[in-house]
């Protein structure tokens, strides 16, 4: 490794696993003092403790008060705040005429609120501290076109693009970059959700003939997180074999 984020103190949300946890691993490999943050508290102690230099810290990103505690203590334990990846998100599935309101309240809790409380504690923190940052969200393909049987999960993913997008203009001026990443088929636990019963015949669609691995988003994030992208504001990253191309 280069020690591309030697001093850099990240924080990534959704970390106990998969992307989360990837983005986690590589990023403290790069040099990073990494905070990863998830609700599966047993399962993220377990990732941070098997990575060198890693803390976890509880956090539903739905919560302001949550956000508000977990990077007041990033500052006052590290002194800086350099990089944030949204990357929590859930995966409610359901056709539209079925979607109950709780699930939806819930998956744009999530998904949506959640991305918006972590740009808005993370710019106040990166502003305060003179730095500059990088901030990654975690949209979708999903977020890209409509997708069938999950009205939820693609309303928050488009989202996240335009909040993205904003937030780019607005933080620009203190030198902070906000930039959206857009996986296709991952395979992690979510991708199970989404009912895929034939790989073979996905794979099908995939010009790279072959459904991502987590590792193929965390070194998205790591290019976003460095100042190899310094460059590079509100735009959208396509990870996805080049379906989308």
């Amino acid at each position: 490794m280069t020690d591309r984020l030697a001093g850099k103190v990240a924080l990534v949300t959704g970390g106990a696993r998969g992307q989360g946890a990837a983005e986690s691993e590589l990023f403290a490999a790069e040099g990073a003092i990494v905070i990863l943050a998830d609700v599966l508290d047993e399962e993220g102690e377990r990732t941070a403790g098997s990575i060198e230099g890693a803390e976890y810290q509880h956090l539903d990103v739905s919560s302001e008060e949550e956000w508000d505690t977990v990077v007041g203590g990033i500052v006052s334990r590290h002194g800086r705040f350099d990089v944030l990846v949204n990357n929590a998100g859930i995966l409610k599935t359901g056709r539209l005429i079925n979607v109950t309101r709780a699930d939806w309240d819930r998956t744009l809790a999530v998904n949506e609120t959640g991305v918006f409380l972590g740009m808005r504690a993370a710019g106040r923190a990166m502003i305060a501290a003179g730095n500059g940052g990088s901030i990654v969200n975690t949209s979708s393909v999903g977020g890209m076109e409509g997708m069938f049987g999950s009205m939820a999960y693609g309303a928050t993913k488009w989202a996240v693009r335009g909040m993205t997008k904003s937030a780019a203009k607005e933080l620009a001026r203190y030198n902070i970059r906000v930039n959206s990443i857009h996986p296709g088929m991952i395979d992690t636990e979510m991708l199970t959700q989404t009912g895929i019963d034939d790989r073979e015949r996905a794979i099908k669609r995939v010009p790279l003939q072959r459904i991502g691995v987590p590792m193929d988003i965390a070194r998205t994030a790591l290019f976003l997180a460095t100042d190899a992208s310094s460059y590079c504001t509100g735009q959208e990253f396509v990870v996805d074999g080049g379906v989308h191309g």
